[in-house]
């Protein structure tokens, strides 16, 4: 079939020189260098690299760092289905049509693809791409690539892919270079180019002799600048540059990703990794613990200056961290059980006896940015709440926006939340025994467990469970290994447990894998609470559908009142930067990027380590 298409085409030739003024004349159409939501591109289409770069920043050497918290072992080289444990860093593998700036909250730039066209109604998206692009065997990247992609994701992917893409009804390649995505009929279209423009392209050639849904530990075929060099499963994995990748030289490359190799190191437990990173076994560190951070870079690197400490801003929100309660359990489906188990965590008292005062504490899922709710409703946010005023309790009208009670952090639990908290649990039918438990009118007790697979999660959790066990909860605390809990978050077999939901400032359709009903029923989605509601996934739809900035602020705020009135989670705590510590041998650009921690930007310093060398600091 493929052979027999450019006689096809020359026989239509005449229709098509006919054809194509007409429908140019039919609807007018952008094309453009790259896509944002609201068309407020900061770079032209002339742009040499990003601002945030150091387009001469010296080449080669190895990062290491250690691999991920969210586990501390891995079994697999497909990030894209539920089978096994993906390792760190695969995204470097895949390549897209486009990658984002990080100095915009949003905006997309040319990497595959060369530009982009779509109509005022972006109900289409046509993409040109780069005839130079490879994949990491030579072979050509074409459009019937990225058609393949998209079928994969759309049917054999984990369901988060599929939720994510399902409003691109189709794509089809028009030649080998250029692609056309379609969407769906009636849906919100703001934002589907872009979403298209970032799916990682896969080699069709190769997944016809390789299930696309296997767990394995083969390195793919892949269209990115990196490939796998060396795999210990479980302990270290390291990605190295293809020396023939087409794409040096690009704007959205320069500067970019300037070490030969990257390392990603795993270790059993934080006490083991975190004295590799002492000894110089890797050089970089992002703490997340603040006890360790107050109290345990004291070590003689440090004093030397050999280490170096930095607090670095992140204007991204901050993550909506918390204990997310799972709706799906029964126990969770009244609203006043849900908002007395909250009561119980005493966050000053928290942040005073373990986080050296070092956290502020959360309550919106937008926390640190201007989409969060606060005070009363008002203006355009009351307007786009007054259509559901009879499906929303009162109190989203009547009272601020749901935050969690302050205490004095002079005690463990505190008088007055006893008492609010027993209150609650008696108005929904939940009554103290004889053995301390209450237990609702059928006999059951009101038992909730903690799952979580870090020590260092314990002296938070423990005082939080004793609390409960005062008001009469039987909670339960159950320590389980990082493949028990990523298993049990991804079929949502738990009561409560911890997570961090980063969510981007310009959100879109990837909020119906995270609070929409369709989230709610497919395993492997990041709406862990189980949210289902008829309000949040209307809104969910005009936040995608909606038109300028103002209009999404003033939607984005709405659901987050709304989110925070159904009381789904007790929110956590934020800081608004990253702590990071490395072994002083990098250089970094002068300007760091807004929304990025600006860590792939750096490059290895051959001055600095030879020093540490000489000094004795490192091998």
């Amino acid at each position: 079939m493929t052979r027999s298409r450019p006689a096809l085409l020359a026989a239509l030739a005449p229709a098509l020189v006919l054809a194509l003024p007409l429908a140019a004349q039919a609807q007018d159409t952008t094309v453009s260098h790259g896509l944002s939501p609201f068309g407020d591109l900061k770079y032209p289409a002339d742009f040499p690299y990003f601002d945030y770069v150091n387009p001469d920043a010296p080449q080669g050497g190895t990062m290491t760092f250690r691999g991920t918290l969210a586990s501390n072992t891995f079994d697999s080289l497909n990030m894209f289905i539920l089978k096994g444990e993906s390792a760190q860093g695969l995204e470097r593998l895949h390549d897209s049509l486009m990658v984002q700036s990080w100095d915009e909250p949003a905006s997309y730039y040319p990497l595959v693809a060369e530009s982009v066209e779509y109509p005022e109604d972006r109900s289409w998206a046509t993409f040109t791409m780069r005839p130079e692009a490879r994949f990491s065997d030579g072979e050509p990247i074409e459009a019937s690539d990225v058609v393949f992609s998209l079928e994969m994701f759309k049917t054999q992917a984990e369901p988060y892919y599929r939720i994510l893409f399902e409003d691109i009804e189709s794509a089809e390649a028009l030649d080998a270079h250029t692609v056309k995505f379609t969407f769906a009929d009636g849906a919100a279209t703001r934002d589907l180019p872009a979403m298209a423009a970032e799916m990682p392209i896969l080699a069709e050639h190769y997944y016809a002799d390789v299930p696309f849904d296997d767990s394995t530990l083969d390195p793919p075929v892949s269209s990115g600048r990196f490939r796998v060099d060396s795999v210990s499963p479980g302990r270290t994995i390291t990605y190295c540059k293809d020396p023939d990748y087409w794409g040096e030289g690009l704007p959205v490359i320069v500067g970019k990703d300037n070490f030969d190799c990257y390392t990603y190191e795993y270790f059993a437990d934080r006490t083991a990794q975190f004295e590799a990173f002492k000894a110089g076994e890797y050089l970089l560190q992002e703490e997340f613990t603040s006890s360790i951070w107050a109290t345990s870079y004291d070590f003689p690197a440090i004093d030397n200056g050999w280490v170096k400490m930095e607090t670095i801003p992140d204007g991204r929100s901050s993550g909506a961290q918390g204990f997310y309660m799972n709706l799906r359990r029964p126990v969770f489906q009244d609203v006043r059980v849900r908002e007395a188990i909250g009561m119980m965590f005493n966050f000053e008292w928290t942040n005073q006896t373990l986080f050296y005062g070092l956290y502020e504490r959360s309550d919106s899922f937008w926390e640190n940015s201007d989409l969060q709710a606060e005070g009363l409703p008002e203006g355009d946010e009351l307007a786009v709440l007054e259509p559901f005023r009879d499906q929303l309790p009162d109190t989203v009208f009547t009272d601020p926006a749901a935050s969690p009670p302050v205490y004095s952090g002079e005690r463990q639990l505190e008088r007055s939340a006893n008492r609010a908290a027993s209150a609650l649990l008696d108005e929904a039918g939940w009554t103290v025994g004889a053995n301390g438990i209450r237990t609702n009118a059928e006999g059951d007790p009101l038992r909730v467990e903690f799952i979580s697979d870090s020590a260092s999660f314990e002296r938070i959790i423990l005082p939080f469970i004793e609390n409960m066990k005062r008001v009469g909860i039987d909670a339960v605390y159950t320590r389980v290994d990082s493949a028990q809990e990523v298993e049990r978050q991804q079929n949502f077999d738990f009561d409560i447990m911890i997570a961090r939901i980063v969510l981007p400032l310009r959100p879109s359709v990837e909020l119906r894998t995270i609070f929409g009903s369709r989230g709610a029923e497919q395993p492997g989605t990041l709406n862990l609470a189980g949210v289902s509601d008829s309000v949040v996934d209307a809104l969910i739809e005009e936040i995608i559908d909606a038109e300028d900035l103002p209009s999404m602020t003033a939607r984005v705020k709405a659901l987050d009142r709304v989110l925070r009135a159904k009381h789904i989670w007790v929110p956590n705590w934020y800081k608004g930067t990253h702590w990071m510590a490395y072994w002083d041998v990098f250089g970094k650009p002068d300007t760091k990027p807004e929304y990025h921690r600006g860590t792939d930007y750096w490059w290895w310093d051959q001055e600095k380590y030879e020093a540490l060398q000489a000094a004795g600091a490192l091998r």
